[in-house]
C-alpha cells in the first residue's frame, strides 16, 4: 500500500530545491578552492567522478554507478580528467581483464585539497545551524540515502 501524500510545506523549500541549492553550493566552493590553488582544469561535471574516484582504484561500471552517471558519460569524463594528468588506467591485479581508474600523484593532491574543502564546508555549514543539529541532517540523509539504495538493489560505497 503506497503511503498518503502530504500536501507541501509553504514554510520551507521542498526536498528538491534544498539539496539543488546545496550541491550548487558546495560544488563552487569545491571548484574555488581548487582555482585558489592553480587547479582551473577542472570542471562542476568532474566532481562527481573525482567524488567517487576513492585513491585505491575503482573499476569504470562501479565508477559510474556510484557516481550516477551513464558508463558512456562517466568513461568520457575519466577521459578527460586522464589527458589533464588526475586519473590514470591501470591492470586491476585481482583481474588481468580488468582496468582500475586511479588518481594521479597530480589527482591525489587535488582530492586531498577538495577532501580538506570538504570539512571546512562541514564545519561552516554546521556553525551556522549548530553542529549537532548539521550532524543530525547528515546522518538521517545518510539514511535515507542507504535505505532507498537498499530497495533499489544495494548500496555501493
Amino acid at each position: 500500500m503506497a503511503p498518503s501524500t502530504r500536501p507541501l510545506p509553504t514554510d520551507r523549500l521542498a526536498v528538491g530545491q534544498v539539496l539543488v541549492r546545496l550541491l550548487q553550493r558546495f560544488r563552487h566552493a569545491v571548484l574555488e578552492v581548487a582555482a585558489e590553488h592553480g587547479v582551473t582544469d577542472v570542471r562542476e561535471a568532474h566532481l562527481p567522478v573525482l567524488g567517487n574516484v576513492g585513491v585505491d582504484g575503482v573499476r569504470l561500471t562501479t565508477l559510474a554507478r556510484r557516481a550516477q552517471l551513464s558508463l558512456a558519460a562517466c568513461a568520457e569524463l575519466v577521459d578527460d580528467l586522464q589527458r589533464k594528468d588526475y586519473l590514470e588506467r591501470r591492470r586491476d591485479p585481482t583481474d588481468g581483464r580488468a582496468k582500475l581508474i586511479v588518481p594521479t600523484p597530480r589527482g591525489r593532491e587535488l582530492l586531498e585539497l577538495a577532501g580538506r574543502r570538504v570539512a571546512e564546508i562541514e564545519t561552516a555549514w554546521g556553525d551556522r545551524v549548530g553542529p549537532t543539529e548539521f550532524e543530525q541532517a547528515m546522518r538521517t540523509l545518510d539514511r535515507l540515502v542507504a535505505i532507498l539504495d537498499e530497495e533499489g538493489g544495494g548500496r555501493d560505497v
